[in-house]
This record gives C-alpha cells, structure tokens and sequence, in this order.
C-alpha cells in the first residue's frame, strides 16, 4: 500500500514526544511493521492488539529473555496448570474482602501520610510528592516489610521499570537491573524463610503457606512475584495516578464533576487507562504463523503490542482523541477484569492479577487528594508533557491549592 508518511521509529525522538501522531499513522497505513532495532514486529490496531492477548495462540515466551533476568521466573512466564495453579495461590489477596478487610486501610494510611507531607504547603509535584511513592509505599506495607526501608524498595522499583523499558539495550541501565534482581534477593530470601517459620498477617506470610492440591510457592516463586509485584503493581498505579489527575486538570468540567460525585473516580481512571495508558506497550510471541492486517507474523517472532495505539482506535471508540469519563463505549463496571473494554491490564490468562488493588489504590488516592487540594490547578498554569516510550506518563505534575493543615493535627 502506497503512503505519504513513512512507517514511524518508535525509538525516535519525535516518537517520543508524541507517539499518539505516531500511532495515528500506524493504524491507518502501517497496521503490521517490522522493526529492526527491536527485532520485532509492531501492531497497534484495536483487532490485532486484543487477539494477540486473548488467542492462544499467542504464548507468553517473550517473557524468558524480557523479564526473566530482573525478576527471575514468574507466572507471567507460566501456562497451563502451572500458570492457573500459581495464580489461584496469589489471586485471593488481591480481590474482594481479603483487599477491602486487611489492605484498605494500609492503603488509605500511606495516602494519608504522603498528603500531609504537602497539605498545609499550598504546592506539591504530584509525580515526585505522592504517585511514585505510593503504590510502593503501600506493597511493602501490604507485605509486612520493615518501613524504614521504603526508599530502598522506591531505588529498586525504579531500576526495575529502567531495566524493562530499555528497548534501546543501554548497558549501564541493564547492570543496574542486574545488580537489583540480585540486592533484593539477599533482601528477600531470608525474610522469606524467616515467614515461612513464624507467619503473620501479613501479604508475604499468605504467598509463603498458600497451597493448592498440595502446591506450594517455592522461596524463588515468592521473591519473584514480589519482584514483579513492585515493577507491575508500583508502574501501572504511580503513572495512573498522576495520568487521573492531569487529564482532570486538562478538562476542569469533568474535574468539577468527579469532585462533586466521587462514584465517578473509577471512570476518569478506566478512561485514563484507554486515553493514556500507563503501558504503552506489551509483548507476545506466537507458536505459529499469524495473520494479521498488513500481513503475516511467522512463528517464535516477538509482537509488540502498542496499547497505547490500540486504545485509540477509531474502529473501537468514538472521538478516541478526546478524555470523556462519561464514554459510552467504555464500560467502567467490567473496566477492571478480564473482560475490559480497553487493553491497559491485557485480556485473557494473564489479565493483571492486580487490576482491583490498582482501582482501590486510584480511589482512596484521588479521592484524598481532591479533598486535600480543594482548589487545585496547574502551578504556572502550564501542565507538562508526559514523557516514556514503553511505560509513559507525566515526568511532572506541579499543583498549587490552598494549604490546609495536616491531619495529623
């Protein structure tokens, strides 16, 4: 098919500063491209992008060579009775009352905390300040481990989305990640044993005496899972919360209502996961030739998933350029399992597992901030890009509000 703009680079500067355009190119004239830096092949139509998630086609093997060595092996990389045996193990704590009962109120102390760092200052940067201490601040309460140890984990959290988001190979970046996997398992592994001998009441105490039909989690299955919980748990929630609130300051009528009628928060949120994911792009690798549009992918090839393409597709959604927490053909009741209309969390078998820990996270979190920041807008007036090719979301969010005093006080 004969074109003007030729097939976009996504290692590119210019995709960088706007993928969105990028994709809007892709989509329409180049549905299946071949991307050599990576050595794989880019899809980023709605169709393509839910197929290559829900077809089974579709494995998860990409998975040995992408994650294995930050995070060891995990159930990402699992199928069959395998992957449903170690899921049913790890699934409970993250759903229903076992997440309202035991982990809601962890959730809502380290909202807390966080916000009375700049409640009574009238300023804060959202990014730095709250969402990218949050979700981690809360896994390793959720996990029982010591809280004079937050900044450790938010420095192992961070080489850990480094080391997965390096499409670029960079060296320094992939010793660093390295040089993680093996600090937090020196870290981990005796904590481990020593929670297998005396449990608590605790998440890691759950994963470390669960059993299935007589399966347990091995030490290395648990470390990894933590692993994996800290890079998916903490990304996907740090760039969702800071995604909620800058598209809310980008459309301050829509602000106005979800501050009026707080039931609105998983909307905005389900519809910063479509407008603005937190992960732009997920990997899979097919044990046969597929087709796909634009053509056929052979056998063990890797698939670059582009979700943030995919979740503005015009053949999916309706003005998909355009934040509406208020959007007909997205529906917030299934916008948190397996059966989503969006593609943020996946479809199928590996859907995120921690999907409902992320949406109670977003609404205890939005939901302090806006009472914390009853005024809030962008400081200066200008609301900064969001920045990343892989993962992606605002470098920076600096607000100003009418200081309040602490709760605490």
């Amino acid at each position: 098919m004969s074109s003007a703009h030729a097939a976009p680079d996504i290692l590119s500067a210019e995709f960088a500063a706007d993928p969105y355009s990028a994709y809007r190119i892709m989509r329409a004239q180049h549905p299946l491209i071949r991307h050599e830096a990576t050595g794989s092949y880019l899809v980023s139509r709605y169709e393509d992008v839910e197929r290559a998630f829900k077809d089974p086609v579709f494995t998860s093997d990409n998975y040995d060579w992408q994650i294995a060595p930050v995070h060891g092996r995990t159930i990402l990389q699992m199928d069959g009775r395998e992957h449903s045996v170690r899921r049913a193990l790890v699934a409970p704590a993250f759903r229903g009352r076992e997440l309202q009962d035991r982990f809601l109120p962890v959730i809502e102390r380290n909202a807390a905390e966080l916000i009375d760092g700049f409640r009574a200052t009238g300023h804060a940067d959202l990014v730095a300040d709250f969402a990218t201490r949050f979700p981690v601040n809360v896994i390793v309460d959720m996990l029982g481990l010591d809280r004079s140890d937050h900044d450790r984990f938010h420095d192992w959290y961070t080489a850990i989305i480094a080391f997965l988001g390096n499409l670029s190979q960079d060296a320094d970046v992939i010793a660093t990640g390295l040089r993680t996997r093996a600090e937090l398992a020196a870290y981990m592994i005796p904590v481990i044993r020593e929670r297998r001998a005396h449990p608590g009441d605790d998440l890691l105490s759950t994963l470390c005496t669960a059993e299935i039909d007589g399966v347990a989690m091995s030490d290395e299955d648990v470390k990894a899972f933590v692993s994996l919980l800290l890079a998916a748990g903490g990304e996907t929630t740090d760039k969702a919360v800071a995604g909620v609130f800058r598209n809310l300051l980008a459309n301050p009528d829509q602000l106005a209502e979800v501050r009026a009628d707080r039931s609105l928060i998983p909307a905005a949120f389900a519809e910063t996961l479509r407008f603005t994911p937190p992960v732009h792009m997920i990997m899979r690798q097919p044990s046969q030739d597929v087709t796909l549009s634009g053509g056929t992918v052979p056998a063990g090839a890797t698939v670059t998933c582009l979700i943030g393409a995919a979740n503005r597709d015009p053949a999916r959604y309706a003005d998909p350029d355009t934040y509406n927490v208020h959007r007909a053909d997205l529906t917030t009741a299934n916008a948190f399992s397996a059966a989503a209309d969006h593609l943020a969390f996946a479809l199928g078998r590996h859907f995120c597992v921690g999907a409902l820990l992320a949406k109670t996270e977003i609404e205890v979190g939005i939901g302090q901030l806006l009472d914390a920041m009853p005024d809030v807008v962008p400081a200066g007036g200008e609301l900064p890009p969001e920045k990343g090719v892989f993962t992606r979301g605002p470098g920076s969010l600096p607000v100003s509000f009418t200081p309040a005093r602490p709760l605490a006080a």
